[in-house]
Parts: structure tokens; C-alpha cells; sequence
């Protein structure tokens, strides 16, 4: 055999034991004989051929050994002896195979990592669930902590500006239960909602006479403030327009008669008072001072919920999403013809007739936005408005602080104007405002500089759109006191702002 046909035996070669459990001095090995298949002839003298070999170990010990070979003495030589382990009894032999690798028990591996996989699948779950418990627990924690701040203020969050004494008479709305959940956010306000009943009068024209007929309308409030003599209702401007009596209905279902304290009509907003010692003491306890929410911290999308006293049955609830913010709607004033833009809060929650003056609110159940029906569009479904809270805010401590003055001390300007409406202004190329049509001679208009023609734009900081809006500022003011009034005057054909100081007059 060559060195070739050497290197070919080797690495042909498997190598494995047979192992006698009785008798292990009697272990051999297979690789001590060649098992070849091929053909070889040396100087034609001597030639076999190996045709196949297999050597087979079956259980009951029995070897069969099948070989095709020209030399008969190596076959008998073979079956000498190997004939020795036909006559052995029946043993069960094991086998193990020995590769190149380490030998190991590759099912034992398997299971251990398996074990060993479940085992950290569950630490890891239960460490996972802990953290999000308590991280709830947390949050709660930090969002119960902000209500409680909140509970303090009524009107906002400067406790300093704010009309309501918090030991008062009437308690705040309690909201620890109402967060997320309708029923209960309706529960925990309702006690600050009311129901108003505007009797008043309006003219008629018939047939070239007029005449006085009386009217009632309804609509909705909230309370939003107390002091030690009045408690404080907001609604709309429109809602209490007018009023001859205003009768205010509570949740028990008592009533009281209440007084207009204050009203902005560019803003719809309006307050009414009640005195405190006109109600019983079962209506006080049954009662709430509504908390107010930041509408700067809504998003569209948001909850919300409507709360009124819709069409006069009494108060309903309904929901919805906050569909729009800063929605510019401009309204026309069927009587005077005078439009004003405001800038309001669109939701889906449906606001009807008689909602008007009621609250809107956030999923804490928080004032965020008075409803208005006056700007609903019936030709239009799942579009209501309200007030946002932030511009009301400012507005309703206003009205609750400052006092109409005596008629009889009130002041007195002395002019005559003309509303410059949005349409008039774009069409005119000129400044919304009132246009003043006539000055009256030796008033405080005249004495200041006033002239016929001037736009005034500004009275001591407000925003002046109507003649109707400045005249009900006046009634704050009193003889001698002085405020800033802005005009616009012509000039080149152009418009240029003026500030003019006013000491007001007095009518007498």
C-alpha cells in the first residue's frame, strides 16, 4: 500500500467502541480491521478484492461478517476469531459514538436553557408589572396633589385677585371622583349649575303703534364666586338682555330673585347676584361654587362635556370632543346691525337654546368655556360654542368687583356716535370703532379735543366696537374721573392714532 492509498484509509476511517458490560477487558475496536472497498493488483500475483464489508452487531450479540477476499486463510483466520462471541449470552450492548468534538449530553444542555429561559422570563415580568404599579401609583399621586392645588381658587390661579372667600358659606365643587367618568363629573357639578328665567319686555310695532309686551326666555349660569353678602352667578350678556326680573332656579329646585351686577356685551358675559340671606339653609348645603379650568391648556381632541339648562326643561348633559380652538365666529346684531368677531371654542357637544350661560368642561370636570347657543347655526349639526375660560376669566372678576355708580353721580363724556361695523370698516377703508357724529359744546369731549369725525377706538384700555358697549362702561365711572381714550383721526387721507386723557363730566 502506498503512501496515497494510506492517507486515503485514514481519512476514511470512523472509529467506535464496542463495549461488553460483562466483561470489559473484552472491548474492541472495529478500526483494528480495514473495511475497504476497492480493487488492487501487485505484479499480477496477488490480487483480492473486497466487494463489501459490513460488519453488523445486532443484540443478541450475533456478528455477521461478510467478506469477499482470494486469500481464504484471512477469512478463516477472521472467523476463528470473532466465532467466540456467537456462544455469549444475550447481552444488551450500548454504544456510544465518539466524533472529533466533545462528547456531552446535548438533551440535558437543551432543558437546563430552557429552564433557565422561563425562570428569567418570570423575574423579568414580575419586575415589569412592579414598576408600572407603581409608576401608577405615582402618577396618581402627583395628579391628586395638582387638584388639591387647584381646589383653592376659584376664578384662577391668583388666589390674591380672586372674589371668593373659601370660607365661605358655599363649598367648592369637590372633583377627587369626577376625573375621566361623565356620570360622575356630572354629578359633582350639577350642584353648580342654575337655571334663569329672564322676564322682560319688548316693543311691538303694529301698524304704526307700539306697544309694550312682556316676554320671558331662559337660559343657564354658573356659579362661580361668594362674598359674606352675595353669591355670584356668570352667564351671557343675551340671556339677562332686557331683564325685568330674573328669577334664578338651583338644584334642590328652590328659587331666588337676582340682580344684574354687571354686563359686557362685547364679550356676551354677564354676572348676577343673589344675596346669600335670601336663600335657605338646605339650598346653601345643597349648592357649589363651580371650579374654573385654563382653556390655554386645551387641545383639540380633548373631553368634553356640556352642562345647561337646555330649551327650559331643566338641566341636561351632553358630550363631546373640543372640535376647534381660537374659531373666529362673526356675529350681526338683527337690531342694530353691528358685528362683532369674537374668537370661541368649537365643540360637538350639543348646545342648544336655554344652554346659554352654562359650563363647559374638561375631563376633571373644570369650567373651561361658557356655552353660547346665540352663535349656533341650525342649518349646521355637532358645531357649538363657548366662551373660553381664559378670556372670561379676567372679564367676570371685573364685573364682580366694580360697582355701577349712582345715577346721580355718574359721568358724562358728551358725544353722539355711529358704530363703524367690520363690513363698514372694510368697504370705507376705515378703523372699526364709533365714529363720533357730534360733539356737545362745553362737555368733557370738547374740553379734551374731541372732534367730530374722530373714530374713538379705546376707552381706558377696553376695546370700543359699539356706542351701546361705550355707554355701558360709563356706568362704572364718576364725575371727575380721568381715563385714557384712543381715537383714530383722518389726516392726508389716512388714519393716525391719537391718546387723549379725559377728565369725564357729570350730566347735571
Amino acid at each position: 500500500m502506498n503512501e496515497n492509498e494510506k492517507n486515503n484509509q485514514s481519512d476514511s476511517t470512523y472509529s467506535y467502541r464496542y463495549n461488553n458490560q460483562d466483561n470489559p477487558d473484552m472491548t474492541w475496536r472495529a478500526d483494528d480491521y480495514e473495511t475497504q472497498q476497492g480493487t488492487k493488483t501487485t505484479n499480477e500475483s496477488t490480487s483480492w478484492s473486497a466487494q463489501s464489508g459490513n460488519d453488523t452487531a445486532q443484540q443478541n450479540g450475533t456478528f455477521t461478517n461478510n467478506y469477499t477476499t482470494m486469500n481464504q486463510g484471512k477469512e478463516a483466520e477472521k472467523k476463528r476469531r470473532f466465532s467466540k462471541w456467537a456462544d455469549r449470552p444475550k447481552k444488551k450492548p450500548s454504544f456510544s459514538f465518539r466524533g472529533n468534538g466533545r462528547s456531552g449530553n446535548i438533551g440535558s444542555m437543551i432543558g437546563k436553557c430552557v429552564i433557565i429561559a422561563v425562570i428569567f422570563g418570570l423575574v423579568a415580568g414580575g419586575c415589569f408589572a412592579a414598576v408600572t404599579k407603581l409608576t401608577h401609583v405615582a402618577d396618581y399621586v402627583v395628579a391628586s396633589d395638582e387638584n388639591d392645588n387647584k381646589s383653592s381658587s376659584d376664578l384662577g390661579n391668583d388666589s390674591e385677585e380672586s372674589s371668593l372667600n373659601t370660607d365661605g358659606t358655599v363649598a367648592l365643587t369637590d372633583l377627587s371622583e369626577a376625573s375621566g367618568d361623565v356620570s360622575k363629573i356630572a354629578a359633582s357639578v350639577m350642584p353648580s349649575i342654575v337655571a334663569i328665567t329672564n322676564m322682560g319686555e319688548t316693543q311691538i310695532d303694529w301698524f304704526g303703534q307700539t306697544y309694550t309686551q312682556e316676554s320671558e326666555s331662559s337660559g343657564s349660569g354658573v356659579i362661580i364666586s361668594q362674598d359674606d353678602d352675595y353669591l355670584y352667578i356668570a352667564t351671557n350678556n343675551h340671556v339677562v338682555e332686557s331683564a325685568v326680573t330674573i328669577t334664578v332656579t338651583f338644584i334642590d329646585e328652590s328659587t331666588a330673585t337676582a340682580e344684574v351686577k354687571g354686563t359686557d356685551s362685547a364679550s356676551d358675559l354677564a354676572v348676577v347676584s343673589i344675596a346669600l340671606d335670601s336663600l335657605s339653609e338646605d339650598t346653601l348645603s345643597s349648592i357649589a361654587v363651580a371650579q374654573i379650568g385654563d382653556s390655554d391648556e386645551l387641545s383639540v381632541g380633548d373631553s368634553a362635556v356640556a352642562i345647561g339648562n337646555a330649551l327650559g326643561y331643566g338641566q341636561s348633559v351632553t358630550t363631546g370632543v373640543i372640535s376647534a380652538l381660537d374659531r373666529e365666529v362673526t356675529m350681526v346684531d338683527e337690531t342694530t346691525q353691528e358685528s362683532t368677531t369674537y374668537e370661541l371654542i368649537q365643540t360637538d357637544a350639543a348646545i342648544n337654546p336655554g344652554n346659554s350661560g352654562g359650563a363647559l368642561l374638561n375631563s376633571r370636570g373644570e369650567v373651561i368655556g361658557i356655552n353660547s347657543s346665540k352663535y349656533s347655526d341650525t342649518d349646521v349639526e355637532g358645531m357649538g360654542f363657548a366662551i373660553p375660560s381664559a378670556k372670561a376669566e379676567p372679564i367676570l372678576n371685573n364685573l364682580i368687583t366694580r360697582e355701577i355708580v349712582d345715577e346721580s353721580e355718574s359721568a358724562y363724556l358728551g358725544i353722539s356716535g355711529v358704530d363703524v361695523t367690520t363690513e363698514a370698516a372694510e368697504q370705507y377703508n376705515m378703523p372699526e370703532g364709533v365714529y363720533i357724529a357730534k360733539v356737545t359744546s362745553g362737555s368733557a369731549a370738547e374740553t379734551a379735543g374731541l372732534q367730530v369725525g374722530d373714530i374713538l377706538t379705546q376707552f381706558d384700555g377696553k376695546s370700543i366696537t359699539s356706542y351701546e358697549y361705550l355707554q355701558e362702561q360709563m356706568q362704572y365711572y364718576k364725575a371727575g374721573d380721568e381715563v385714557d381714550i384712543v381715537v383714530q383721526r383722518a389726516s392726508d387721507g389716512t388714519y393716525q392714532e391719537q391718546k387723549i386723557t379725559v377728565t369725564l363730566g357729570s350730566k347735571n
